[in-house]
């Protein structure tokens, strides 16, 4: 019996029902997984190349949009399917075995609709969540800033109110698909008289509103995932704002919790597995400080599904997880590091000596501990939210929560 058989033995008949229309949904949509080299990377170096995914996550989005594949726990009347948890994971134990994915927009997607039933007016509610949850509108998150990235409450992008709009001058930077995204969530400074968290707005933006520019920002790799974005004068209608003025941090940590869980939650494939095979390939399988390092992998990755499973059941029945989404994060940055060393021990010198594609795997999982301990909120700041919100810890010896936000000494 296969891991599939076993899971789907375990199903009510309620739960096999969907399964059955899922599947049928697939098979009639989609393609059957292609057999790909497990070496893989999932990156472009070109710009087009990006573009052609992006669009083809849109499409997919809305295709399971028009099938009420979309959106499963959301209420029917904004475009999902008001069903239970359960929806989604037997729909994503369904689509893993298919070559289709809804890409970057299904990050934005996790983190920005939530935080609308949660913050949103309910004309808000009405006009978003449909569009988010088809794709029509494709989010980008425009929030850190040059002198604003771990202490993002620290932000200096200005808004000005004139009469039904606000004018919005500053820079944004590191924000994911921007120059693909037809719509952001911006944080702004409303009121540079308050303390730096209560100052803050949260507005959504057209992306093509006049003022705004889009700079890639080429990596190493030659892809162009990051971006930095200008806004001069830009002038967003009062209407957009979610939550309150002045009190956008509440759906910021909103928008940040649910990124934290999304990062831990995601199904990225097994590196396990992986590692398994270059220990193969190198004769390293029978070497016992190996053989306990691999073990070490899947016992992390195991417990680390598990724990993304609590947060993400709970983040799809809007209630508050279980375990703050900070450790998931946390922990997904930790797996990184391990990961990236093991393989480079399994390896050895040929992990750098050559340029194959198993070589190439190697590098990017080790460097890519950067990026992952990074994104989402750095290491530093999820253990201070982990020491405040989840231990009750005192916080750090600091005054400028406190003092107006324009007299708080910039660098």
């Amino acid at each position: 019996m296969t891991a599939t058989d076993e899971i789907m033995s375990t199903d009510t008949p309620e739960q096999a029902a969907f399964r059955s229309e899922a599947r049928a949904f697939l098979e009639a949509n989609a393609q059957p997984k292609r057999a790909t080299s497990p070496w893989a990377l999932n990156f472009h170096t070109d710009d087009a190349g990006a573009r052609r995914e992006f669009e083809h996550g849109v499409a997919w989005q809305r295709n399971m949009f028009d099938h009420r594949f979309a959106g499963l726990t959301f209420p029917q009347a904004l475009g999902g399917r008001a069903g239970e948890p359960w929806h989604e994971s037997i729909f994503r134990e369904e689509v893993s075995q298919f070559d289709v994915s809804s890409g970057f927009i299904s990050s934005t997607i996790a983190m920005l609709g939530p935080t609308l039933m949660r913050h949103g007016t309910d004309e808000q509610k009405a006009h978003y969540v449909p569009r988010l949850l088809s794709g029509e509108y494709s989010f980008c998150q425009l929030f850190s800033e040059p002198g604003a990235g771990s202490d993002l409450a620290g932000l200096a992008c200005r808004a000005v109110r004139d009469g039904d709009e606000f004018i919005v001058t500053g820079q944004k930077v590191w924000n994911s698909a921007a120059q693909f995204c037809n719509w952001g969530m911006l944080l702004v400074r409303t009121s540079p008289d308050l303390p730096k968290h209560k100052g803050i707005t949260f507005l959504l933006v057209d992306m093509h509103s006049p003022g705004i520019e889009v700079r890639p920002l080429v990596q190493p790799t030659g892809a162009s995932h990051f971006n930095e974005v200008f806004l001069t004068e830009v002038r967003i209608p009062v209407a957009n704002v979610l939550g309150e003025i002045d009190k956008g941090w509440a759906p910021t940590r909103t928008v940040l919790s649910n990124e934290s869980a999304f990062i831990g939650g995601g199904n990225a494939g097994s590196v396990h597995s992986k590692l398994v095979l270059l220990a193969e390939h190198f004769g390293r399988d029978d070497d016992p400080t190996i053989r306990q390092k691999l073990a070490r992998s899947y016992t992390r990755e195991r417990v680390l599904g598990f724990l993304g499973e609590r947060i993400m059941t709970a983040v799809r029945k809007r209630e508050t997880p279980p375990v703050d989404p900070s450790i998931l994060k946390l922990f997904v940055a930790q797996n990184r590091v391990e990961s990236g060393d093991l393989a480079m021990e399994i390896a050895g010198p040929a992990a750098l000596a050559t340029t194959d594609e198993k070589a190439l795997w190697i590098q990017t999982e080790l460097i890519g501990r950067f990026g992952i301990s990074i994104g989402g909120g750095t290491n530093e700041v999820q253990r201070n939210n982990l020491a405040e919100r989840a231990l009750g810890l005192p916080k750090e010896m600091r005054n400028d929560h406190e003092i107006p936000w324009k007299d708080v000494p910039r660098s």
